[in-house]
């Protein structure tokens, strides 16, 4: 310690404020903890019997993950733009797609296989989603 405290010092008696400014800037920048900060990171909301995906405006379905039980119930909700739903990676025990322009109303799908079932709209292919769904006795 009582060496940096001479650098510092030194610097501050023969240099311009900038140099000073920047060799306490270099000294702090050398002085951590050497550990790393701890990282807690989000945990996904527990599977729901039921849940809604709305396909907005903004051409995006929210949420555009989620999770529920086996044989629960999602509901797409489609606004004023028009949308669809197609499960494009076609898991066994996927549900029927909703094809068409979907406007101004709701189409439930029941997923009774437990597995992770991707979905877009082809009208607006950016929008994409992920239902996971979870057996009863691992929820």
């Amino acid at each position: 310690m009582h060496r940096v405290g001479n650098i510092v010092l030194r610097v501050t008696r023969c240099a311009p404020p900038v140099a000073l400014g920047l060799a306490t800037l270099g000294l702090a920048a050398c002085g951590g903890s050497g550990g790393t900060a701890p990282t807690t990171l989000p945990s996904a909301p527990p599977p729901t019997s039921g849940a809604i995906v709305n396909a907005t405006p903004q051409i995006a379905f929210s949420p555009a993950a989620l999770s529920v039980t086996q044989g629960g119930t999602v509901t797409f909700a489609f606004g004023a733009v028009g949308h669809n739903v197609y499960f494009d990676n076609d898991p066994a025990g996927a549900p029927q797609n909703i094809p068409g322009v979907n406007q101004n109303t709701n189409v439930d799908r029941v997923f009774g296989t437990a597995g992770v079932y991707t979905f877009t709209c082809h009208i607006h292919p950016e929008m994409h989603g992920t239902i996971t769904v979870v057996a009863p006795d691992t929820a």
